[in-house]
């Protein structure tokens, strides 16, 4: 592969992302780093700040913003992603309950969080869920297994049970509209089951190439 300057010797490689506290201010004066497992990946450009917890083998994608500067905390769970331009930001002192804790965002295990999506607190994902592309899930509770499509917008402090399906450009702002979807359709189900599994592969094979993962003898394995 050819970088920038013409030399056979694998790409360019500008590695940088942004991981720091959270700016003390009046809304939240408290500076909280946040706490990333040593197996979870952030791509480049990715901004974190403030009290964020990122579980093992999670996938960031470049440009990712997840910013607990204002509402806080947020918490990530294992084996999920946030791919390219995904946004998660907070409203001060909203917060909703999961394992008897507060959180301004939460997301589960084996989450999808596909390209452009914008979660924004208060807000709760449960396990296996898939938000698509520039989706937005605001003020809202989604239940595990759930199918938010591309374009859904699901505000207003909305419900969705457990393997609720929410159509392409549906705007699910009462809780009557979140009462009457219908399930994940086995065709979305095996999409979303299929991009968690390349998901899932992306943590260790891009630690490898930007060549996070060494071994003792100091070289990438």
């Amino acid at each position: 592969m050819w970088n920038y300057q013409g030399y056979q010797n694998g790409p360019y490689n500008l590695y940088c992302y942004y991981v720091g506290y959270n700016p003390p201010t009046s809304v939240n004066p408290y500076p909280r780093f946040p706490s990333i497992d040593r197996s979870a990946f952030l791509s480049p450009f990715t901004f974190v700040v403030g009290d964020v917890t990122i579980q093992n083998n999670t996938y960031v994608g470049p440009f990712v913003s997840i910013r607990a500067d204002e509402g806080t905390p947020f918490f990530i769970g294992s084996n999920s992603n946030l791919q390219d331009g995904v946004i998660l930001h907070g409203l001060k002192n909203k917060y909703f309950e999961k394992n008897s804790r507060k959180y301004s965002i939460y997301i589960g295990d084996r989450v999808s969080c596909a390209h452009g999506a914008l979660v924004h607190g208060p807000c709760r994902v449960d396990d296996d869920v898939f938000i698509g592309f520039k989706a937005i899930v605001y003020n809202a509770i989604i239940g595990a297994g759930s199918f938010i499509s591309s374009g859904a917008v699901v505000t207003n402090g909305v419900e969705i049970a457990p393997n609720s399906f929410v159509p392409p450009g549906a705007n699910i702002d009462t809780q009557e509209k979140a009462n009457n979807l219908a399930t994940v359709p086995n065709t979305e189900e095996e999409f979303a089951k299929a991009v968690q599994q390349v998901n899932q592969e992306f943590p260790a094979a891009y630690s490898l190439y930007f060549g996070k993962t060494k071994c003792s003898c100091g070289l990438a394995c």
